[in-house]
């Protein structure tokens, strides 16, 4: 039994289509896991569920006009995401009622271009819950592209970033243009749900940005290291999941989710045990 999931594992990693997934699988991890954790120590994480449903309509947009479902994704998020800044700026809706107004207006239009278009179809599904074995080149550039553009942001900017999400008004008092760095935050978010769409779908995108960071925090450790075991434990879940959907036919959106979950009871339990909490 075990030597047939080996020669199956091995069998997979010659195909091509399953090299693109476990690369854009990684990537996916690598910016969801920083941007996820952020957003979890800026009490933003249903950010990430509302921007990634009015991204569907986007998504339907960019299949009826024929256009990479991605870009138009992308695109419909960056709107979200300055739309919702806009609300809370202009103080016309609070943060979770500006989310709900754009998720809804979002997902609205989608089911009525879907509608236009001749309703439902196996493509949208693959949108609706993440398709990464059928990633294609064109599929692992946007994503490649985007998730890059996210980890050299964070990387070069972690510091501020940093004293932003912990003492913002300590932040703008040191010189740090707090707005400059909150908007193009924002736009990262909009970048790392778009490119998370293929890998996970629209579904379930936020269990991939919360869980992985939710389970290092349940460890405390330094920041350092908590970042370290979210992408640790982002790029466990998703390569596992892949692998696993892969041998034994199951959605692999589903299996990366199951496994994301099992390590957070998993890091709960132990803080339970070893705090006594």
């Amino acid at each position: 039994m075990i030597d047939s999931v080996i020669n199956d594992i091995l069998t997979l990693l010659g195909f091509q289509f399953f090299q693109y997934a476990l690369i854009g699988g990684i990537i996916s991890a690598l910016a969801t896991s920083w941007i996820g954790l952020f957003l979890i120590l800026r009490h933003e994480s249903m950010i990430s569920d509302g921007i990634a449903h009015t991204a569907f309509g986007g998504i339907a947009l960019g299949l009826l006009l024929g256009i990479n479902p991605l870009i138009t994704a992308l695109v419909v998020s960056i709107i979200a995401v300055l739309g919702i800044s806009y609300m809370r700026k202009k103080e016309l809706a609070k943060s979770d009622a500006a989310i709900a107004v754009m998720l809804s207006l979002g997902f609205s239009t989608g089911l009525i271009i879907i509608s236009i278009a001749g309703g439902f179809n196996v493509e949208i599904f693959s949108y609706l819950f993440g398709s990464i074995l059928t990633i294609d080149n064109i599929d692992l550039f946007i994503v490649s592209f985007l998730g890059l553009a996210s980890i050299c942001f964070f990387g070069i900017f972690y510091k501020e970033l940093l004293s932003i999400t912990f003492d913002e008004e300590s932040a703008k008092v040191t010189g740090i243009p707090v707005r400059y760095f909150t908007f193009t935050f924002n736009l990262l978010v909009a970048f790392t749900i778009a490119l998370s769409i293929k890998v996970i779908g629209v579904i379930l995108v936020v269990a991939l940005m919360v869980l992985p960071g939710l389970a290092a925090l349940q460890l405390k450790r330094s920041f350092r290291g908590t970042m370290i075991m979210t992408v640790c434990f982002s790029i466990l879940s998703i390569v596992i999941g892949i692998f696993f959907s892969a041998v034994y036919n199951i959605a692999t959106s589903g299996v990366i989710v199951f496994f994301a979950a099992g390590i957070f009871l998993i890091t709960a339990v132990y803080h339970k045990i070893r705090y006594n909490v």
